[in-house]
């Protein structure tokens, strides 16, 4: 099933996974603050967003890849986030890897606007990302992770339902410390 997805976030993870999506048969509406890499998607399928609100409305997901827990909270949190533009019928999907109290701060925030909402770190470096075949590290509802896995599979081979908001981010931090 081909859906409308906005991806923020197209650094050495983000951009391949953005261009599987297209070459999964997604309509794929990018943004990132580096123009050049959204240039270089939107020549190959994918759509120029103008700004992150632009990349954030008329789609049924929006999948951010950040690089730390302030940037997803300033993207979706506060007077100017994204919480104020998302339709309720948008599943948000944030693959970065944060600490799982920012998680679920912005997984509750988001939920109390009435949209749905997911962390899925991911775990396979930038030859998985580019390969396809990252492993996905889910926490939410089970209803959440149900509509976010087919999308995930787009990405990945490996998706994990670890629990509740939060519980994603917290198994990968364990799986990191026990490979590291």
């Amino acid at each position: 099933m081909s859906l409308s997805i906005g991806f923020i976030g197209l650094g050495n993870m983000g951009g391949p996974m953005a261009a599987n999506l297209v070459k999964a048969g997604h309509q794929v509406k990018v943004f990132d603050l580096n123009q050049s890499v959204v240039n270089a998607l939107a020549n190959n399928g994918a759509i120029a967003a103008t700004d992150a609100k632009h990349c954030a409305t008329d789609i049924d997901v929006l999948i951010s890849m950040l690089p730390a827990s302030k940037h997803v909270k300033s993207l979706y949190l506060g007077d100017t986030g994204l919480v104020h533009v998302l339709a309720k019928t948008t599943l948000v999907i944030d693959c970065s890897t944060i600490d799982a109290a920012s998680a679920r701060e912005v997984g509750v925030e988001l939920s109390e606007h009435g949209i749905a909402f997911v962390d899925a770190p991911v775990s396979g470096g930038v030859a998985g990302a580019t390969a396809g075949t990252l492993t996905f590290i889910v926490g939410g509802g089970d209803e959440q992770f149900a509509k976010a896995q087919p999308v995930l599979a787009d990405m990945g081979k490996i998706i994990f339902h670890a629990g509740d908001i939060g519980a994603g981010q917290v198994a990968k931090i364990c799986n990191n410390m026990r490979i590291g």
